[in-house]
């Protein structure tokens, strides 16, 4: 009988048995963190936030309260304009109640605010607290004989079509318009100063021929000029008609008043233009008008930041560095475009607003919704990232400085950039029977397509042309520093 081995602590050379399993388990259950909130309130919005000192210029008009405000002249010079023309039976204000009825929106501040924010808290309906506002500010002021003229024969959206008007145009005229004439003016002021400085062109982002960069800087601050003028010379209109446009409440309280003309004479004492068929709202097409010409200004900017961007990584432009400012957590010798790069993404931002309030604005179902209402609260949102964008071009464009030296180098192994020249003036000669060269262009394309072609190339293969010598030596002289056409002048 044959007797098993006896257990040995040798390792045999087969194989392991495979490590037993542990025993499943279910899932690993963690209790849930509980994160309860301990900071102080803070703006959500970085407009409100990080970027405030930016942008805060615009928040005078274009916030709730500068709304509001608005919304409280409409209303004082409203009730002072049916005054004026002693309606029911009325009498004209003194001119010292009309300074103290126009004390409540000039004066308008934080009380103002919160016995608004109260108020609305009760009513649900913000155009209705302002009517309130201004009856219990007659009442203190001892006007309250007229105060069923607050908010007479109006819809909220005569109010607020007048008060948005304002606040847009204010905002447009006191604050953005000004900021985008100092990036103009900037571009203007490089454009003369670099006016003579060749640098080479890139079509397609090859080697092409060379401009200025006073000449390229002069085309950017050309075409803002040109929307900036659109922009400055937009409308702002309201409507002033009642709740669907008709004057049916003004015609039943007295029919023998000319009630549009009350109305138009109104709105354009307040310095607006005024729209005579609308529904119950004005039908914002101005708006939509404006909107666009800010939007295509803003894509022009876009352009001027992308492409100042690239001269900087291709070392046209040096970025002055600034006292204690860090380019990169990591790499010491950098400076970012930071500048430029905000400029991008905010102006990519209000581009994307501004077209959303264009295609909302334009449209409301049959006599009226409300979808303008809480769209037209972000008009501040998409003018402050546009400021904020024209905040940055400024400061960039005040930060970079022109590296002729780089420009000359880069024209100087480039000078196949000639051909075009050459060939033209070939062309030229055999018209003027100076030449019987066939085909100059392909005849240049033969010499320059594909590969670098340097200064003695060009002068050989120009010597043995067969053109006249006057057409001969300008070619010789030529190289791709001067090689510019006007753009010198054209930049000035």
């Amino acid at each position: 009988m044959r007797r098993r081995p006896a257990a040995c602590s040798v390792s045999s050379n087969r194989p392991s048995a495979p490590l037993a399993r542990p025993a499943l388990r279910g899932p690993i259950r963690r209790t849930p963190l509980t994160f309860q909130p301990s900071l102080p309130p803070q703006p959500l919005s970085p407009l409100d936030g990080r970027y405030r000192a930016a942008v805060t210029g615009l928040a005078d008009f274009l916030s709730e309260a500068g709304l509001n405000r608005a919304r409280v002249e409409v209303e004082v010079e409203w009730l002072i304009a049916l005054t004026d023309r002693s309606l029911f039976e009325t009498s004209p204000l003194s001119d010292a109640d009309k300074e103290r009825l126009r004390a409540l929106y000039r004066d308008f501040g934080q009380a103002e605010i919160d016995w608004l924010a109260e108020k609305e808290a009760v009513t649900q309906h913000d155009v209705k607290a302002i009517e309130y506002l201004v009856r219990d500010r007659l009442s203190t002021l001892g006007l309250d004989a007229i105060a069923e003229l607050t908010h007479f024969a109006c819809t909220s959206e005569d109010i607020n079509s007048a008060s948005y008007a304002l606040t847009v145009k204010r905002a447009v005229e006191e604050v953005w318009l000004p900021a985008l004439d100092t990036v103009i003016a900037k571009l203007r002021e490089l454009a003369v100063e670099h006016a003579d400085a060749a640098m080479l062109s890139r079509t397609h982002g090859q080697p092409a021929t060379p401009s200025t960069m006073g000449k390229e800087l002069a085309v950017f601050a050309w075409r803002l000029e040109r929307v900036r003028g659109q922009i400055a010379a937009s409308d702002y209109l309201a409507k002033f008609s009642g709740a669907t446009g008709t004057w049916s409440a003004h015609l039943a309280a007295d029919p023998d008043v000319n009630w549009p003309e009350v109305a138009r004479e109104y709105i354009e004492d307040l310095g607006l233009g005024f729209n005579i068929l609308t529904t119950q709202i004005e039908s914002h097409d101005w708006q939509v008008e404006l909107y666009d010409r800010v939007r295509h200004a803003g894509g022009i900017l876009h352009n001027l930041a992308t492409d100042i961007w690239t001269y900087i990584s291709l070392g046209y432009f040096a970025q002055i560095p600034v006292a204690g400012a860090t380019g990169s957590s990591t790499m010491p010798h950098k400076i970012n475009p930071i500048r430029f790069e905000n400029a991008e993404a905010n102006l990519e931002i209000a581009g994307s607003l501004l077209n959303s309030l264009s295609q909302t604005l334009v449209t409301s179902r049959m006599q009226r919704d409300l979808t303008d209402s809480t769209t037209q609260r972000n008009i501040g949102v998409a003018f402050g990232h546009s400021l904020l964008a024209l905040d940055n071009l400024r400061r960039g464009l005040n930060a970079i400085s022109l590296s002729r030296d780089v420009l000359l180098a880069d024209l100087d192994v480039n000078w196949e950039v000639l051909a075009e020249a050459i060939q033209t003036v070939i062309r030229a000669e055999v018209v003027a029977g100076r030449s019987t060269i066939s085909d100059p262009y392909a005849l240049l394309k033969e010499l320059t397509r594909g590969h670098r072609v340097g200064a003695a190339d060009l002068a050989e293969f120009v010597k043995g042309l067969e053109i006249g010598d006057a057409a001969k030596q300008r070619l010789l002289e030529l190289t791709p520093a001067t090689y510019i056409g006007i753009a010198e002048q054209l930049a000035k």
